[in-house]
């Protein structure tokens, strides 16, 4: 029973969130960041590429950490670490390159354009009436 919540940026900055449950999340499973996926599974054209995300507890998914596990690892710079002086070493709590069913944030980049659907009018028939 797999859940994650599917952030899809596009080549202009617009970015939407999908909710993927079971099955739609199934084609997920197993990727690593960097690899591109088919866009179908959130209803676009074309391929998205998976550039990171987080898990349950907001630990964040590292490229150079290999496999699905959680590590405590010393970092100098990069993804998890904000405020690192000249020479500062941390040793943080990350997550690997591979995408688990304790993932539950995916952030995608969109190799298109991403639409806005703006909200049509509703118009009833005594709505026209009223009008006239």
């Amino acid at each position: 029973m797999t859940n994650f919540k599917l952030t899809v940026s596009d080549i202009k900055g617009k970015s939407i969130t999908k909710e993927l449950k079971d099955s739609d999340a199934s084609p997920l499973l197993g990727l690593q960041l960097g690899n591109e996926t088919d866009a179908a599974i959130v209803g676009l054209k074309g391929k998205l590429k998976i550039t990171g995300g987080s898990d349950k507890s907001g630990v964040p998914m590292r490229s150079d950490i290999h496999g699905p596990a959680r590590k405590r690892v010393l970092i100098t710079r990069g993804v998890g670490l904000q405020d690192a002086e000249t020479g500062q070493r941390v040793r943080k709590l990350m997550r690997g390159n591979i995408i688990s069913e304790e993932i539950y944030q995916v952030n995608c980049k969109y190799d298109g354009e991403l639409s806005v659907e703006a909200p049509a009018e509703k118009t009833t028939e005594n709505s026209k009436e009223k009008k006239e």
